[in-house]
């Protein structure tokens, strides 16, 4: 299919992050770019994809147009069955959520995430630097997911060598059982996805590695905006830039009104 040259480092996080996504896997739906994402799997490579949402729907076909949150009534049209955020978590943890899909501001090199408070924690926690969204259902997610799914803007200011307040657990520390040994479930992080590439996290270490660069990003350009050091995978390649298709079908058809993902001015 034809690539695009005009798109935006939103529109190419969408697009990453809906082929991730693969069909008939149950994907537990953040609000933004997630919801984005996981429209543009479904209409393109991934029609079984069961989306979960937080308020409680699970399986909603979202023929209805984009949600706007987690709660908004076009999670709940059509869906197989609404039972509450207590249910939607529930099926978490019993295992049957095989991608959680979050946000956050700040993520270190073991993919554990911030989206709580920027400044130094604990003494700054009351008066932080910078007072964030916070958690929502993230840090459940991150808890209970079979594997998870990271947006993060890429800027030495949000790769950092330690968060400063961990709102979502990735692989703690890195050692060997972390998760498990702190009670909880799934595999952690499995994907990152930036404004610059995609990382996946090492076997064995835990540490965040580089798979992907984007057109017009370089191993270095990335490894210069990142806080730590970045491992590299001896098969790193260029993720293709986004087809003709999948920036109409962002912008004409999941997100018209740019509500998450925003119109550059012309």
């Amino acid at each position: 299919m034809t690539a695009s040259t005009d798109y935006t480092a939103q529109e190419i996080i969408v697009v990453a992050g809906s082929k991730i996504l693969e069909d008939n896997k149950i994907v537990f739906v953040g609000t933004g770019l997630p919801m984005v994402a996981a429209l543009l799997a479904n209409r393109t490579h991934a029609p079984g994809l069961i989306p979960v949402f937080e308020a409680g729907a699970v399986g909603p076909p979202l023929r209805h147009g984009l949600p706007v949150s987690v709660g908004d009534s076009r999670t709940f049209t059509g869906a197989s069955y609404v039972k509450g955020l207590n249910a939607a978590f529930e099926l978490t943890q019993r295992g049957f959520a095989d991608f959680g899909f979050i946000g956050g501001a700040e993520v270190d090199m073991y993919g554990n995430l911030n989206s709580t408070m920027m400044g130094d924690y604990p003494d700054g926690y009351q008066t932080p630097k910078v007072r964030l969204p916070g958690s929502g259902g993230a840090s459940d997610m991150a808890a209970s997911c079979e594997r998870t799914i990271l947006i993060v803007p890429h800027d030495k200011k949000k790769f950092n060598q330690q968060v400063s307040y961990m709102t979502s657990p990735g692989h703690l520390d890195g050692s060997p059982g972390a998760r498990q040994k702190a009670g909880m479930q799934g595999k952690g992080p499995y994907r990152v996805i930036t404004t610059k590439g995609i990382c996946d996290f090492e076997e064995g270490s835990n540490r965040m590695r580089l798979i992907h660069t984007y057109p017009g990003e370089t191993v270095e350009s990335i490894q210069e905006a990142t806080g730590f050091e970045l491992l590299v995978s001896p098969d790193v390649s260029e993720f293709p830039a986004p087809t003709v298709e999948e920036i109409r079908l962002i912008r004409e058809e999941i997100d018209p009104n740019g509500v998450f993902v925003k119109r550059v001015a012309k």
